[in-house]
């Protein structure tokens, strides 16, 4: 019983450190975030941060992938929606596109993420949305929709276009006008995988 209480209390604490660094690193960034009145602000020690994350950088990749999680549940349900499987494949793209202009995403998961994590194509939550893009891509190969195309590098190139797309709505100055562009350029770059073309 006293085993399964500990294990309750370390993620209620992994919980709470998360939901206090997701509004520190969107706020503030993650750089400028203060690991002290995070953790004060939620009643527990640096310790407790250590022993969940290891440091600060690893707090932060919880929180990507958090928030990156969201993402790609938000994209899907633009997916899920759409008339047709292809329709659905470019509007989960245009999704999360758009979110580029959320000030949360856009500070977590496209300018921090990257800038201290590394490489968005080596993250966990990434490769989870990349395996719904190559379940959908093999069932309109299937289909004859798409060209009979190596799967894996369609996909690929689908989600890396998207995130790419995000990335240069994040660091633009006016992202307003930068977002018809990407989504425009995403959905004719898509469109070059059809087997037939209107």
């Amino acid at each position: 019983m006293a085993a399964k209480r500990r294990i309750e209390t370390m993620e209620e604490n992994r919980l709470k450190l998360i939901g206090a660094a997701r509004k520190a690193f969107a706020t503030s960034g993650f750089a400028a975030a203060s690991m002290d009145d995070l953790t004060a602000q939620v009643g527990l020690t640096r310790g407790a941060l250590y022993h969940g994350f290891g440091d600060k950088k690893g707090l932060l990749a919880a929180v990507v992938a958090q928030v990156d999680g969201e993402m790609a549940e938000r994209a899907h349900q633009a997916a899920a929606s759409a008339p047709s499987a292809w329709e659905g494949l470019l509007a989960e793209g245009a999704a999360y596109i758009e979110m580029a202009l959320d000030p949360e995403v856009r500070r977590i998961v496209l300018l921090d993420g990257p800038a201290f994590l590394g490489d968005p194509s080596r993250w966990p939550s990434q490769n989870a949305c990349l395996s719904i893009t190559q379940q959908t891509v093999a069932e309109l190969v299937a289909e004859g929709v798409i060209k009979p195309v190596d799967i894996e590098a369609a996909a690929r190139l689908l989600s890396g276009t998207a995130m790419n797309a995000a990335l240069w709505i994040a660091a633009s100055d006016e992202p307003q006008v930068v977002l018809p562009k990407a989504i425009e350029a995403f959905r004719f770059m898509a469109e070059g995988l059809l087997a037939h073309r209107d």
